[in-house]
């Protein structure tokens, strides 16, 4: 009421004031269409349709009777129904078979195109791939003029180089920072003398085609929503699973090349493809009793191993797939556990074994070693009585190294698989503190770290002739990450598990130390992956062979990098010279224009001259006795390693004095004050033996 009353109040007018009027003139020209004023009003209008918009037509559909069409359409609901509500269906019939396509009509339109763009190409089975259209489309289609007109030009739109940080000059790598818990991320070009930023954002997102979600919560059986695929480019769900133990993560390894994803079950492997989401060959394999699984990381190819069961012995298998074939089954007996270990490439597995033998009370571990490369997938083994630590092939080559023992006495060994058959023993290195083992990604290097609980410790390895370049810390140290090149090798602290001393350290490949790099609550450094070269074999082992001539380039460029920086040091300190001069001449000028007021104030006095007559000074020199020590040089006897670079003697009270000079080749010389020179040799290793007067020999 009281707005109303206001509102009214300001309504009324002066008496004798006109009231204002808000019509148009008789000559008035309303040029405003609705849609400037109302546009926004008037997007949302609905529109008349006749419904085709919401249909679409699905092609390559089976073809069947009248007994097998309820399950043909329980199928097709199923499949269909995940993009919206299926309002209508219609299956034509002939000769008592469908047709092979049909009509689905969806609550709107925009599930139909959603059905469109995420069923198109759905793989039902070996013989039937869905073609999903909108039905309006066949009328685009068939309006179609016979008369064909080019496309207008569309504008380039430019990209960049995508790759452009590859043509860096100095060739550089990059790598990406995480920080302040988590919230900055930094982009960085890998320079010798400091880090270079590139880009430093709030936040920056991966992207990843496919995505894989768990939730705890309970799911139904004709919805499950456990664990669900995504497509990330669209933000559709793919598929859902059920999830019967969320014990082992990830639920789903995929293959190398992606065509394919697997999840294991009790007594279950199932192998699903990709973009269908559908299993393959629609069945899962039966396995009695599967305890693990992993993809080769260069073929598609499955190991899996199934633990004995009474009389039946264990046994590792390698499948082929899409195919199913088993290309190697290995038996095992007495064992207690396996563990996968695929070479990178796919060149090798190796197979970690403990096994209980007969007769016996501990463990034993043998490293069956696949050749997946030779005819009939060859096996050898390698056996050890300690317990292992950590396991690692090399990445480009045909090693491995092992940490095996118990601390403090652990022990790393190193292997070479070799072509006749034959697993060498390189080199073992004992009383190690180490538990884990890093390769540098071009093989030969190594890194021995002792994590988290070893605080730290570091040990350089070259394995081509196994020599221990360097040994050093980083006190508790979380992290090892070898960049692509393998010429560069960063340990850190990160605030995920320490929330002190959170940095990143960078060294060679030789374990010397170039940075330290102090980064407030930093988290993670990851090295920016480098694409496969496009160079052949033959063209790399050209480089190689040449690499003498290529290391003259590099090192002349080096020494220009230091000259360089030398230059800029030189200058730095050539601008601060300069900066002083100029400071000086402005003190200097204050100085004098302050002269007549120091007068002043002292009475007429010139202190300034006061210390500048050094000629009216008078000097007077005043000597006293302190002490005197007499030291006999006759049968002077010093230990070698005690000795300092000059030695101070005299000759009795006769104060002429002499000194000891000694050099590296174990001699030195005797000088007295008067000019005579005596040479002595070092007689002993341990003893420098003094017996000499003035003029004599030693």
């Amino acid at each position: 009421m009281r707005d109303t009353d206001n509102m009214e109040a300001e309504m009324e007018y002066d008496d004798g004031e006109e009231e204002p009027s808000f019509s148009d003139p008789e000559d008035f020209v309303d040029d405003i269409s609705d849609q400037e004023l109302l546009g926004d009003v008037l997007r949302d209008k609905p529109q008349e349709a006749d419904g085709i918009d919401s249909v679409v037509v699905v092609d390559n559909v089976p073809q069947v009777g009248p007994d097998r069409l309820e399950k043909l359409k329980n199928v097709i609901q199923k499949i269909f129904s995940k993009f919206g509500k299926i309002t209508n269906d219609f299956y034509p019939v002939a000769d008592g078979k469908t047709k092979g396509y049909i009509f689905l009509e969806y609550s709107a339109p925009s599930h139909a195109q959603e059905a469109v763009k995420n069923a198109d190409g759905y793989k039902l089975d070996k013989q039937h791939t869905f073609r999903v259209n909108l039905f309006t489309d066949f009328d685009k289609y068939m309006s179609i003029s016979d008369e064909w007109e080019a496309p207008e030009k569309q504008p380039f739109k430019d990209f960049g180089n995508l790759r452009h940080w590859m043509e860096d000059s100095d060739c550089r790598d990059q790598y990406s920072v995480i920080y302040d818990s988590g919230e900055r991320t930094g982009i960085f070009a890998n320079d010798v003398k400091e880090p270079i930023e590139v880009e430093e954002r709030a936040m920056i997102l991966l992207l990843f085609l496919y995505v894989v979600t768990f939730s705890p919560l309970m799911d139904t059986k004709d919805d499950p929503q456990a664990i669900i695929i995504w497509d990330v480019l669209t933000g559709q769900k793919k598929r859902g699973f059920h999830c019967e133990s969320s014990a082992h993560w990830p639920i789903f390894k995929w293959s190398p090349d992606g065509k394919f994803f697997a999840r294991m079950t009790q007594d279950t492997l199932s192998i699903y493809e990709t973009p269908s989401m559908g299993l393959l060959d629609k069945k899962s394999l039966k396995i009695n009793g599967i305890k693990d699984f992993s993809w080769s990381p260069g073929d598609n190819i499955i190991a899996f191993w199934v633990p004995e069961d009474k009389d039946i012995p264990a046994r590792v298998t390698l499948m082929q797939l899409p195919s199913r074939n088993e290309i190697r089954v290995r038996n095992l007996f007495n064992v207690v556990d396996c563990k996968l270990h695929w070479q990178k490439n796919g060149d090798y597995l190796c197979v970690k074994v403990d096994r209980t033998p007969k007769g016996t009370q501990g463990v034993v571990t043998n490293f069956e070693i696949f050749r997946m490369r030779e005819k009939q997938v060859p096996v050898d083994v390698v056996e050890m009585k300690e317990g292992i630590i950590a396991f690692a092939w090399e990445p480009n080559g045909s090693k491995f190294a092992v940490l095996h023992g118990e601390s403090p006495r652990i022990n790393v060994s190193f292997y070479h698989v070799k072509n006749n058959g034959k697993i060498d023993l390189i080199k073992m290195f004992d009383k190690q503190q180490a538990n884990s083992i890093f390769w540098s990604p071009q093989g030969q290097f190594l890194v021995l770290a002792g994590l988290r609980s070893m605080n730290g410790a570091l040990a350089f390895v070259d394995t081509s002739d196994c020599t221990m370049m360097n040994i050093a810390e980083h006190y508790m140290a979380s992290d090892v990450e070898w960049d692509p090149t393998g010429r560069y090798v960063v340990t850190s602290v990160s605030w995920w598990s320490h929330k002190v001393d959170n940095a990143f350290w960078l060294w060679t490949f030789q374990g010397r130390l170039l940075q330290k790099n102090n980064k407030e609550r930093f988290c993670q450094l990851l090295w920016r992956p480098r694409p496969p070269s496009l160079l052949t074999q033959e063209q790399i082992k050209l480089i190689k062979k040449d690499l003498k001539k290529y290391s003259k380039i590099f090192e002349q460029k080096d020494r220009l990098s230091q000259s360089k920086a030398s230059k800029e040091l030189v200058d730095k300190r050539r601008t601060m010279m300069e900066d002083y001069r100029k400071y000086r001449e402005r003190a200097m000028d204050m100085y004098n224009e302050q002269r007549p007021l120091r007068l002043e104030l002292r009475g007429g006095v010139d202190t300034d001259e006061l210390d500048s007559n050094v000629d009216d000074w008078e000097e007077e020199t005043i000597e006293f006795f302190i002490n005197e020590e007499i030291i006999p040089i006759g049968d002077l006897v010093l230990p070698w390693h005690y000795m300092p670079k000059t030695v101070f003697t005299s000759s009795h009270r006769r104060k002429t004095f002499c000194f000891l000079r000694f050099s590296k080749r174990r001699t030195c010389t005797l000088v007295y004050e008067n000019g005579t020179t005596v040479v002595c040799i070092l007689l002993h290793s341990d003893y420098l033996i003094l017996n000499a007067q003035q003029g004599n020999k030693v």
